[in-house]
């Protein structure tokens, strides 16, 4: 049995995630009820400009995103992946949608490997989806 790996990585900016060791097991969980397995998996946490970059040179998109998620594992796999989050884009979010800096980033934690265990956003329909998933975890997370 693979032994699940989840690193978070700071590139010039610490958000606050104080109970790193929860969030990891909590993340094998989530896969797990979605069927999947995690191999490895690192979260970059990085800033706008460092994500901006990423996108341009991979994905030749040139707007800000809060995450970019690169899947690097086959098909029927454990998951493997690297996942970059910009923490100012989750600020910013948190802002806007006044949902404070904490539920907000961890949402796009979730998010990142939702994509991986196989949901998408790129329609309305998908994107309720994608929500109602991400919250459902919050609320787990959150509250048991």
């Amino acid at each position: 049995m693979l032994n699940p790996s989840i690193c978070f990585f700071f590139e010039g900016v610490r958000p606050n995630l104080r109970d790193r060791t929860a969030l990891k097991q909590f993340l094998v969980k989530l896969a797990a009820r979605e069927g999947k397995r995690i191999g490895a998996i690192n979260y970059i946490f990085t800033t706008d400009a460092r994500v901006l970059e990423i996108n341009r040179a991979y994905l030749n998109h040139h707007d800000y995103t809060d995450i970019i998620t690169f899947p690097l594992h086959d098909a029927g796999k454990a998951i493997t992946a690297d996942i970059y989050i910009s923490t100012e884009r989750v600020r910013e979010n948190a802002a806007a949608f006044s949902s404070g800096f904490k539920k907000e980033i961890h949402r796009v934690v979730f998010h990142g490997l939702l994509h991986l265990c196989g949901y998408k956003d790129k329609s309305q329909k998908d994107q309720l989806q994608m929500r109602r998933l991400e919250d459902k975890y919050l609320r787990l997370y959150f509250h048991g």
